[in-house]
């Protein structure tokens, strides 16, 4: 069974890789008409610049397709491995991550669309740069369960704007809920809200040594869960983090699982975390 899902899923893969050569063909071939005679772009009409950007939207949305699906491939093919298990099922909201349901469906990875204008709070700003340089469709940690919430659930979410007058972030979790609903939003507080390292300045990123414990997306997931750093010592800050994820337990072995997970993908334990 899970070989037969594994080939439709290749067979998805195939197609949606023959529909993205179309579209990046029709994109090139406009950009190769202006750069030939730039001063036709003065000339274009609008539908043509629709088109162009139109294309645009359609190559985006192959490249999302293409990794949920690249994904899902890659579970299927775990089953096919001996002694290689699934990784547990992540917690929807108002669930424990000891609790979750077996069936219940794992959250997506999110991707990020940017958008120019800057994102923070004054009282941020001045005490974190990392909240200064937050711009909107960035991806970021977010708490949406209450300080007396007995535990603790952070997602991945995209940044929408800041509301100066409530001084609170609206962001987006673009994760459907089982039932197709569509995406949600919240405002947070600063302090439910924890910017990720850029991939593309890993001087700012800050260095976790073994023994850490670290606020962390689980692979294959938009959620977030406490795990401690093991070794071996990372070399350079670029380099990806050994994590054991608490509660992340597997029938008939000892110990925590290892995990390996971008650099980027981790962030501070924060304080009274539970």
């Amino acid at each position: 069974m899970a070989l037969e899902m594994a080939n439709e899923k290749l067979k998805d893969l195939d197609r949606l890789r023959k529909d993205q050569e179309q579209i990046i063909r029709k994109i090139n071939t406009y950009h190769s008409k202006l750069q030939q005679t730039p001063e036709q772009a003065d000339n274009m009409k609008d539908d043509s610049w629709m088109k162009l950007r139109n294309y645009y939207i359609k190559a985006k949305s192959l490249a999302e397709d293409e990794v949920s699906v690249s994904l899902q491939c890659i579970e299927h093919l775990a089953g096919l491995i001996p002694g290689q298990t699934n990784p547990p099922n992540r917690k929807k909201p108002g669930t424990s991550m000891l609790q979750a349901d077996p069936n219940e469906k794992k959250r997506k990875r999110v991707r990020q669309d940017v958008d120019s204008a800057r994102l923070s709070s004054p009282t941020q700003r001045s005490t974190n740069p990392a909240y200064a340089n937050l711009l909107p469709g960035d991806q970021v940690a977010a708490r949406i369960t209450g300080d007396d919430a007995e535990n603790h659930e952070w997602i991945v979410v995209k940044l929408n704007r800041y509301d100066r007058e409530a001084n609170k972030y609206e962001v987006i979790d673009e994760e459907p809920d089982d039932e197709g609903h569509a995406p949600r939003k919240y405002k947070l507080p600063a302090l439910c809200i924890i910017p990720f390292s850029k991939r593309s300045d890993v001087s700012s990123t800050p260095d976790f040594p073994v023994g850490s414990s670290v606020l962390a997306i689980y692979p294959g997931t938009t959620a977030l869960y406490k795990a401690a750093v093991v070794g071996p010592q990372r070399k350079k800050r670029s380099d990806d983090y050994s994590l054991e994820f608490d509660g992340d337990e597997e029938d008939g072995k000892v110990g925590l699982p290892t995990k390996t997970v971008p650099f980027h993908h981790v962030v501070q334990l924060p304080i009274n975390h539970r």
